[in-house]
């Protein structure tokens, strides 16, 4: 066991006593509830909510959704029937765990589950910016404490991380994972699972984490959600998979099955998925929970004829929680009493529930000391951890002749845009718990580095929609400034679940307003925020400098201003490639070379004749995986490839110096890529397979040192099984995905 890590899949002696001892205890009916997860609350109306929120976010006020109690949650519990509840409410969760320990006849607790994907009310940036930090310890950090104030809450079971890889930025759900790459992606989600499930949470809790969506659910056909998925299952196994394997190697206490499907299969009752790898393969022991209704879904993908068959594929599958479908609820039991599902099959899924419960202490520690909230939510080392999160997490792709940083004091700004004075579109999708006056906006962070009187501002058009607000008035109120500076990008509601875009460029008329901006000829600065890459090709050679700050959290808009003035310098870097247009999506670094290769990519050479590329623009995106600037300028010499010849059961070992040859400090993210150039399947030109951060001071030089295990450097062969061959291979140690220094390898 990992010191400080509660690892939640693995089998103890001791629980399996107990979890035995419990399952002779128990009627059907009782089996049936522990496999149920059920919504504490009575119906929302979910447009009235957002109508509410959006008035709330305007006046700067918190806001809290109308909750009322479901009426048949309370007979529900006291009767065994609902093993875990949705909630956030912390004196209703003791009541709900009291009617569970002390009213039902087996004493069994509840599971308290809640998305807390990016915070739970000190937000950080989204979890697509947060893996552009390329630091994972300081990841882990954020998700502790995450995990700390969801405990507060009553709160034991976190829907997170997300860890689906997402090569469509189309789809809306990329904001929630770490982007294109399955080695980055592994790291980010090792990391996830380690801080939710830290062993020093408040009143002695824990916490399981479920890393979702199981699988592939990012692949969706035309990056449109809850779409479908048709992948190879080499493919599956190579890219998709690997960050689910790597946070169950690191403890994971369960999983989350996927909407999609895959090859005609969806995930909710996918027997090679939940079964054939999970069990089989991977031996992994705890719970598989479905998403929200998934069960249900399943008729209307046409695999199910109604609810009471979703309910015996589903369970026959491997899948063990219903979340709110109410399949097994009404169907479980019937199943089992005529035959359709044998009682051995609800056991194994009841074992593996009573199990993460044990591993949780629920048994023992069910309650939550109401008054811990208190002295936990928002306290100051977790805002500023967020602010830390969010200076890393901000990329700046654009910096023509040095224009940032600015010089605090008397320069006159012109801060234009939607996003400039704005508190909620900074928190993101899935900031459930937020609330926008914890927001810090750019307005004020920008204040605290000028003297008065010389800041003007004009929001000049909104998000979205055809409106002018006053663009007109926008270009005036920078007729006195020295720099304009624009807050531009999509509204938090423009991405997340169910936000697919076809268009992504700026969205409403915000490019129109750049147009105009940029017609004055005063130097023009571009902070974008997103949940996704954009399409802004236009936008990019328009502006002297471009700073993408994403959904940034509540600690965005004094990260924005810290980067704009120095006081921090960015070091952030892609994990999802730009495009240039629509066009080119999925465009991503790890493509395969077909047998005909653009030889003219990234160059001004569009169309080569008889060669997989376009008439009309380059293959290459307009930035790359891995890019990222900084004010600090690094030179990379002198590689070495200190093991020519790696054995299968060896490792590569390559070594190179990096220098800070300008007069700032600052940290650059060296990254190693590796190429087999032969292999008995087609490979990817390019695959990343070590990243380190380096910080150095100027003039500072350093040799760093990356160890590959040669196991690593495998992929699935033509028999499906993992497969080391030998051959040789390129190897490159650089700054991004398309530049480094390059060297060559055997593996014997």
């Amino acid at each position: 066991m990992q010191p400080g890590i509660v690892q939640l899949n693995q089998l103890d002696p001791v629980i399996e006593e107990k979890v035995e001892a419990l399952l002779q205890q128990m009627t059907l009916d009782e089996k049936v509830g522990q496999l149920v997860l059920d919504n504490a609350f009575g119906p929302i109306d979910w447009n009235e909510v957002i109508q509410q929120q959006k008035l709330a976010d305007e006046q700067g006020l918190p806001y809290e959704i109308p909750l009322q109690l479901s009426p048949s949650i309370e007979a529900h519990v006291r009767a065994g029937g609902v093993s875990a509840i949705n909630s956030a409410d912390v004196r209703l969760n003791n009541w709900l765990q009291h009617l569970a320990r002390e009213e039902s006849r087996l004493g069994i607790p509840l599971l308290v589950s809640h998305d807390v994907i990016h915070g739970f009310r000190t937000v950080f940036p989204i979890p697509l910016a947060e893996a552009c930090t390329w630091n994972p310890d300081l990841l882990e950090r954020a998700a502790r404490v995450a995990a700390t104030e969801a405990a507060s809450a009553g709160i034991n079971w976190i829907f997170s991380p997300m860890v689906d890889i997402a090569r469509d930025p189309r789809w809306g759900r990329i904001a929630e994972g770490a982007g294109e790459d399955p080695f980055l992606g592994m790291a980010m989600s090792r990391a996830r699972v380690r801080g939710f499930q830290s062993d020093n949470l408040p009143g002695g809790r824990r916490m399981a984490a479920c890393p979702k969506h199981y699988a592939g659910y990012g692949a969706a056909e035309a990056g449109r959600d809850y779409n479908t998925v048709d992948l190879s299952e080499r493919t599956l196994r190579d890219v998709y998979l690997p960050p689910f394997k790597a946070a169950f190697e690191a403890g994971a206490g369960s999983t989350m099955s996927s909407f999609n499907e895959i090859s005609g299969v969806p995930g909710t009752c996918n027997t090679f998925l939940l079964r054939t790898v999970l069990r089989e393969e991977w031996g992994w022991q705890s719970v598989v929970v479905s998403d929200y209704n998934a069960i249900g879904e399943l008729v209307q993908h046409g695999v199910a004829k109604d609810l009471r068959h979703a309910a015996q594929l589903s369970i026959l599958a491997g899948l063990d929680i219903d979340m709110e479908s109410g399949a097994y609820a009404q169907y479980l039991a019937e199943l089992v009493e005529d035959g359709s599902v044998p009682l051995g099959v609800v056991d194994e899924a009841v074992r593996r529930v009573l199990r993460l419960k044990f591993s949780l202490g629920l048994f023992e520690n069910p309650y939550t000391d109401e008054g811990l909230s208190e002295t936990i939510i928002l306290r100051e080392d977790f805002r500023q951890l967020a602010l830390e999160v969010a200076r890393q997490s901000m990329v700046l792709l654009k910096n023509n002749n040095q224009i940032l940083p600015l010089e605090p004091g008397r320069q006159k700004i012109a801060l234009i845009g939607p996003l400039a004075d704005n508190r909620a579109d900074l928190l993101g999708a899935w900031a459930i718990m937020g609330q926008a006056a914890d927001v810090d906006t750019v307005m004020a962070g920008l204040k605290k580095y000028l003297e008065p009187g010389c800041l003007a501002f004009a929001q000049g058009c909104s998000t979205s929609g055809d409106e002018n607000l006053d663009i007109p008035a926008a270009v005036a109120a920078t007729q006195n400034a020295d720099v304009i500076i624009m807050v531009i990008g999509e509204a938090t509601s423009m991405s997340g679940e169910a936000h697919s875009r076809v268009y992504l460029g700026l969205p409403g008329r915000q490019q129109e307003l750049v147009d105009a901006l940029a017609a004055t000829g005063k130097p023009l600065i571009a902070v974008l925020m997103c949940g996704r890459p954009l399409v802004v090709p236009r936008l990019a050679k328009q502006v002297d400098a471009l700073l993408v700050a994403w959904h940034g959290g509540i600690r965005a808009g004094q990260a924005v201003a810290d980067l704009l003035f120095g006081a921090a310098n960015p070091s952030g870097k892609l994990t999802a490639c730009w495009p240039r247009a629509e066009g080119q999506i999925p465009v991503y670094y790890a493509h395969k070379s077909t047998g005909r290769p653009a030889e003219g990519t990234g160059t001004a050479q569009y169309h080569e004749p008889f060669r997989s590329t376009y008439i009309d623009e380059t293959n290459a995106p307009l930035f790359a995986f891995g890019e990222g600037l900084s004010y600090s300028v690094f030179e990379y010499s002198q590689l070495s490839v200190l093991t020519p010849v790696v054995h299968r059961d060896g490792v590569l070992k390559v070594s190179a110096v990096i220098k800070n040859t300008s007069q700032r400090a600052g940290e650059e993210i060296a990254q190693l890529y590796i190429r087999d150039l032969v292999g008995s399947v087609t490979r990817p030109v390019k695959q990343l397979k070590g990243f380190q951060r380096v910080a150095l001071q100027p003039g500072e030089e350093r040799q760093v040192f990356f160890e590959v295990p040669a196991a690593d450097l495998g992929f699935y062969g033509l028999d499906m099984q993992y497969v080391v061959e030998p051959g040789e291979f390129k190897v490159w140690l650089g700054p991004d995905s398309t530049r480094g220094l390059e060297g060559q390898f055997e593996v014997d």
